[in-house]
């Protein structure tokens, strides 16, 4: 157990931080995370390891910040005095970024370089030493054939992985110029039950399920040919820490080492509920995006020999946890509406 040590995680409350939350507060951390303010509750897939403010055994706090805010990052940073330092946070949806180019550049590029500046600041006026993690994406490799490594180039095909270029960039540029402890990580697709519905994988395994239960009659996709390496996030997130845990902070990618397309996923998905999913799937050219990355497949050789980092969870157990889980939301859904109620569907399913 690592007791009496205190992280810091921007985006705590998507997928990644989630998880990430879990593995560290079991690891014995005291964990803090950044919330943007919300009309709306957004801390869904944190409410389970929510503990009360007042209980005198809570080791997991929120604060409200975000990286748009300099100012208010260095009172967090003030305030928490952390260790470790995962910075998840983005405006992470690819289609998303061609139509709000602007705000994902602000958020996931100069959002980075504020979060590194109030960082430095911190380390300069403290002299505390603060490990850090950037998320990258390989978004970034964009149209370079695969396999992907370290040591391939970057050619982004899209403004959410232009600005995680930059990220990357500031984030070797800190490491080398201050000697701050900045370790990159290259994260290929990584999914999860907990997956935000409207990314492609789990807008099918939902969409497939109340498709299984009569509450959907059609799903509208994209581009069924782009392949990508699909990985588990809570597999992923342990290669997080274990990046902060090295004795020299370095880059590193994490992938399964395995692809499929779009396609692939659509067939074991429709195929684990016994459906032929050509029967209830429909191209629509509004969800190709303006410049497509072909294919992704990562080679994650640099952890598994320095880290000692392998992914558990197999492409088909990946599925068959989603699915799971999106079958129970239908059956829940489908109860209510039969009895009745109205029943609020998150997410684009069709």
């Amino acid at each position: 157990m690592l007791l009496g040590k205190k992280v810091l995680i921007t985006g705590i409350t998507g997928q990644d931080g989630s998880y990430l939350a879990e593995f560290l507060l079991a690891k014995g951390y005291e964990v803090h995370g950044i919330i943007r303010r919300a009309s709306t509750f957004n801390t869904y897939r944190i409410n389970h390891i929510f503990q009360e403010p007042h209980d005198d055994e809570v080791r997991m706090f929120l604060h409200y910040g975000d990286l748009n805010d300099g100012t208010g990052l260095r009172r967090i940073l003030n305030k928490v005095c952390p260790d470790e330092v995962y910075n998840l946070a983005a405006q992470s949806h690819v289609r998303v970024s061609f139509d709000q180019p602007e705000y994902t550049a602000d958020t996931v590029a100069i959002g980075t370089l504020r979060l590194l500046e109030a960082l430095r600041d911190y380390i300069e006026v403290t002299g505390q030493e603060v490990r850090i993690y950037q998320a990258c994406s390989s978004e970034m490799f964009g149209m370079v054939p695969p396999p992907q490594d370290e040591t391939t180039l970057f050619h982004p095909r899209s403004p959410y992985a232009v600005s995680k270029v930059a990220a990357y960039w500031y984030g070797v540029n800190y490491r080398e110029a201050y000697g701050m402890f900045i370790a990159n990580g290259i994260l290929f697709n990584h999914e999860s039950p907990r997956r935000g519905e409207t990314f492609v994988t789990r807008k099918i395994t939902r969409a497939a399920s109340r498709i299984k239960l009569g509450l959907q009659e059609k799903l509208y996709l994209g581009n069924l040919d782009a392949k990508r390496d699909w990985g588990f996030a809570g597999d992923y997130v342990e290669a997080m820490w274990l990046m902060l845990q090295q004795e020299k902070a370095d880059d590193y990618v994490i992938a399964t080492g395995q692809s499929h397309s779009v396609r692939e996923f659509l067939y074991e998905v429709f195929n684990q509920l016994e459906l032929n999913w050509h029967d209830y799937v429909i191209i629509d050219s509004r969800y190709f995006r303006p410049a497509e990355v072909d294919s992704l497949q990562g080679d994650a050789s640099k952890a598994r020999n320095k880290m000692g980092w392998n992914p558990r969870v197999t492409f088909k157990e990946l599925v068959k946890m989603m699915l799971d889980h999106d079958m129970e939301m239908a059956r829940q859904e489908k109860t209510l509406r039969e009895a009745g109620h109205a029943v609020e569907v998150r997410g684009a399913y069709e």
